[in-house]
Order: structure tokens, then C-alpha cells, then sequence
């Protein structure tokens, strides 16, 4: 006869507190002799949660769940053993804000909550990734919540999801990152999808995450299929316009689909840029004259990189280029549609600055393998932005400086620091660093 059917004949047979007790101890050593310490709680707090309440206080009074335990004024016939509740963590994501109503955070996170009221869980922790791919591992609230696991003292021994897809869709992240909890002792359950803690459990488990990844990648072979088509005939694809327009949507048959238009108060902006770039102007002077002046780059200061990215944007001369990359490599076969909207600047001006952009450039070298030569060199951060410094030299060697990254960037006025003599700078760590150690 099973554990579970020993404690059943007791309840029904309405045996002392006594005989309960003792058979629970009998079980617990047991599963602790196999080193299966959280398995026998759990075992416990299953056993009360599924019995029925309805059963006389005064002789099986140690059965009943903790949240259902009765006043103190009914505690004088018997001490009762309280029993713990497990501690859970409830993670919740969607991939957008156009998800399924079903599949809405506060949907999941009220399913979440209603299971582990039921099952008499207690709710250590909630974490929630908002318009983040499942694909991606770098989740800021499931990064959170993996690093809170891996303390010492975790908050919680269970993770709760809506289904295994909103843990992850990527089996190989599954198997590595369940694997690490299964460690410490940390279990993730699918409160949709049965998969226990059994190797037919586990099988069946291993089955949903490979067909969750299919899902995803089949899914994403057909937004890509489909989107490439709508660039094919001319519309804009990005989620974002570029600096000098603005996304529209207009009719396509039954449906809607973005183009650009221009924003006649931007454009000259933008024209202005490529005629500085064509007379030889260089990106930090470009920047600064814009940032001194007050023209944003919708409400952010300019800055070299978002600079040259306008400059080597075809979407300027009214040509849609879709499908350049594909997860971070170059393709072979991007899409290129002349004249799908009206151009800010002519092919020829384009073409112009590029040709010049090219000509200056500094030769590319490969990096030297060797370390710096300056001691806090990728160590200091500035004080007032929290930008890393870098080193800024004169070419006879003589004078360093360490120098905020934004200022280098931006120019002036991008931050309020000052230039700190490398030598100087240096001397004192080194001098604050012996007086920590000597005395």
C-alpha cells in the first residue's frame, strides 16, 4: 500500500493525530534516506491540500491546510503542527502589445495567482517581461529571476508559468536553464500542460519545448516571408521612420500597410546634413553645430553614430531596402525598390557623400592584441553621466588624459566633466590603494 493510501484508511478510520504524525515521520525519513528532501514536503502539502476539510477537528485536526486552520479558541482539545507553505515565483510574458486577450499579461498573472490559492502556494516573487521575444534569454525580469534562484537563499523553491512557451521558446535555453534550478532544487511547473517530476513527465515536457521552438521559428519563416513581399511592392517595413518622416499607413485591398511621407518641418534638416557632409564637414562638427542650435534628433542629441546612420540611408533617395540582414548576417538577396516614396535628397547627392564618407574614412586595421599601457584604462566611469572614460593622448606621448566617452562623442556640452591628467589620476589610486593594503 502506497504513502498516499496509508494516510486515506487513517482519515477514514478518524485515527489520532497521533498515528498521522507518526506515519508522516515514517514517510519524511524515507524520502530524506534518498536525498529527496523538497520531494517530501511536497508530498505533505499535496496530501493536505487534496484532503477534504470536512473532517472531525478533534481527531484528524493535523490534516487540514494551514490557510484553513481555525481559531486558537478551538486549538484546547489538541496542538497542531503547522504546516509551511511552498514559496513560488509567478513569470509571465508576452512577445507584444497585440497578443491575444487570452494570452495578456494580466491574464496570465491572475490564472497564476487563482492556481496557487488553490494548491497553497504562498507568492514569493512576480516577474513580467513585457513585448519580449521568448527566443531571447537576456529578459531583463527573467534574467532577474534566474539570478534570485541562484542566491543562496532563493525566495522561492517553485516557478510557476502560464505554459512552458512563456518560460522560453528555444529548447536549448529549456534545457540549460531548467537544468540549473532542477540544481538548487527549483522546479519550473505549467500550470496549462501536465508534465510532472517523472521520466514519462519529463519526456512529455521535452516534447512541448520542441514543438513551442517549431511554432516560433515556422512562425517567423512566414512573417518573414510575408514581409518581404510587402517590401517587394514598395512599403516601408521598419517599425520606426527615419529622421525627416513619417510612417503612414494607406489601403492595400482589404488591409493597411505602412509607406513614408515626408516631414516638410525635418526634411530640411536632413538636406542640410548631406550638403555639410559633401563639402567636407566631419561628423563631431556636424554634431555640434545641431546640438548648439537646438535641433533634436526627436528629442535626443545627435550623436556621430545616429549621424552617419542618415547618411548611408537609401530610404532618403525614396528607395525601400528591406532584408540587408538576416539574424545578424549579411543576405545575399535584399530587396530593392526604387521610387517607393518621395526622396529628400537626389540618388546623385547620395551617392556623392558616400563617395566622400568612403574617401575619408581611416584605413581599418586589426586590433593589436596587447593591453593598455595606462593602469585604469575600461575602469573609470564618469561621475556625472556614468559614461566609461577613455584615454585621449597628444601624439608626442607626452600628455594623457582620461576623458568621458559622451563629451568625446557629443562634444560640448554633452557632459559637465572635466579632462583628469592620467599620471595624476593614477598616482592617487595607486597611493590610496598602498595605504589600504599597509595599514
Amino acid at each position: 500500500m502506497s504513502a498516499n493510501d496509508d494516510v486515506r484508511v487513517l482519515c477514514a478510520h478518524r485515527l489520532p493525530v497521533k498515528h498521522f504524525s507518526t506515519l508522516l515521520q515514517r514517510q519524511l525519513l524515507v524520502h530524506r534516506d534518498n536525498g529527496e528532501h523538497r520531494a517530501a514536503r511536497r508530498l505533505r502539502c499535496f496530501e493536505h491540500r487534496r484532503r477534504p476539510a470536512a473532517v472531525d477537528s478533534t481527531t484528524c485536526k493535523s490534516v487540514v491546510p494551514s490557510r484553513l486552520q481555525t481559531s486558537r479558541a478551538s486549538e484546547e482539545h489538541t496542538m497542531e503542527p503547522q504546516l509551511e507553505r511552498i514559496p513560488v515565483a509567478l513569470y509571465a510574458r508576452v512577445s507584444s502589445e497585440r497578443q491575444d486577450v487570452d494570452l495578456s499579461v494580466a491574464a496570465q498573472l491572475r490564472a497564476l495567482r487563482d492556481f496557487a490559492d488553490r494548491h497553497g502556494y504562498v507568492v514569493a516573487r512576480e516577474y513580467i517581461d513585457e513585448a519580449e521575444s521568448g527566443r531571447d534569454a537576456d529578459r531583463p525580469q527573467f534574467r532577474k529571476m534566474l539570478d534570485e534562484a541562484s542566491e543562496s537563499n532563493a525566495p522561492f523553491e517553485e516557478i510557476l508559468v502560464w505554459k512552458f512557451s512563456r518560460f522560453t521558446r528555444k529548447r536549448e535555453h529549456a534545457v540549460a536553464f531548467k537544468s540549473m534550478l532542477r540544481r538548487r532544487g527549483i522546479r519550473v511547473t505549467s500550470i496549462t500542460e501536465h508534465a510532472d517530476d517523472s521520466p514519462t513527465g519529463r519526456l512529455m515536457e521535452a516534447i512541448i519545448e520542441s514543438v513551442d521552438e517549431f511554432y516560433s521559428e515556422n512562425l517567423a519563416q512566414e512573417v518573414r516571408r510575408g514581409m518581404r513581399e510587402a517590401a517587394s511592392r514598395g512599403f516601408f517595413m521598419a517599425p520606426v521612420a527615419p529622421f525627416g518622416y513619417r510612417r503612414v499607413k494607406v489601403q492595400d485591398g482589404a488591409k493597411e500597410r505602412p509607406k513614408l511621407e515626408v516631414d516638410e518641418a525635418a526634411a530640411p534638416v536632413v538636406r542640410e546634413i548631406f550638403d555639410k557632409a559633401l563639402r567636407g564637414h566631419g561628423l563631431k562638427d556636424i554634431c555640434r553645430d545641431l546640438n548648439e542650435r537646438g535641433i533634436t534628433n526627436r528629442g535626443r542629441r545627435w550623436q556621430r553614430a545616429s549621424l552617419h546612420k542618415l547618411l548611408v540611408n537609401e530610404a532618403y533617395t525614396g528607395t525601400a531596402v528591406w532584408g540587408k540582414t538576416n539574424r545578424g548576417k549579411k543576405a545575399s538577396d535584399p530587396v530593392r525598390v526604387e521610387g517607393a516614396w518621395p526622396g529628400i535628397v537626389s540618388r546623385e547627392l547620395f551617392d556623392a557623400v558616400s563617395q566622400a564618407m568612403r574617401e575619408r574614412a581611416p584605413a581599418m586595421r586589426p586590433p593589436a592584441r596587447v593591453g593598455s599601457k595606462f593602469l585604469l584604462s575600461g575602469l573609470l566611469r564618469c561621475g556625472v553621466c556614468g559614461s566609461p572614460f577613455s584615454i585621449q593622448s597628444a601624439r608626442s606621448g607626452k600628455f594623457a588624459y582620461y576623458v568621458c566617452s559622451k563629451l568625446m562623442r557629443e562634444g560640448a556640452g554633452a557632459c559637465e566633466s572635466r579632462y583628469l591628467n592620467a599620471p595624476r589620476v593614477e598616482g592617487f589610486v595607486v597611493d590610496k590603494i598602498k595605504e589600504r593594503i599597509l595599514t
